[in-house]
């Protein structure tokens, strides 16, 4: 069906269940190939994370938000290897979610896009608009929203 999805992580419990959907999509074509991405933000409150790593400290640096980075895309990485993915690229990326995660679709030459509805940061997205829903309404492939 597809032989390209990219899947942003964050840590969060849509963000896992995404990559589990994602994982599905691409037992079905056996050269498919997973791009996991993860964008650290600097988040307004506390929380803990899915794959086992520990709550960000708001205060954190962008030294510490990145190490705790690339801890997220290692451990999702590894849940999508034991889900049955076979070809797995991951970036960390940095900036604004929605427009590094479109940015890097189209570089990628992503055919889709498979996302939580929600993630870590969901009081900002009441007040300006989701990640999901940005990226849903601007994308150039094929974009799955998993609630």
């Amino acid at each position: 069906m597809f032989t390209s999805i990219l899947v942003p992580v964050d840590g969060s419990k849509h963000a896992q269940k995404a990559l589990s959907v994602a994982c599905q999509l691409a037992r079905q074509e056996e050269s498919c190939t997973l791009h996991l991405v993860h964008i650290p933000e600097e988040l307004a409150h506390e929380t803990t994370l899915v794959w086992g790593i520990g709550a960000i400290a708001i205060e954190a640096s962008r030294e510490e938000r990145e190490e705790a980075g690339k801890q997220v895309i290692n451990r999702a990485a590894e849940a999508a290897r034991e889900q049955g993915a076979t070809n797995i690229e991951t970036v960390v990326g940095q900036g604004d979610p929605a427009r590094t995660i479109l940015s890097e679709a189209r570089k990628r030459g992503i055919e889709a896009i498979v996302m939580g509805s929600r993630g870590l940061s969901d009081l900002q997205g009441f007040v300006v608009g989701s990640v999901s829903h940005k990226v849903s309404h601007a994308a150039e492939c094929t974009v799955i929203t998993v609630r």
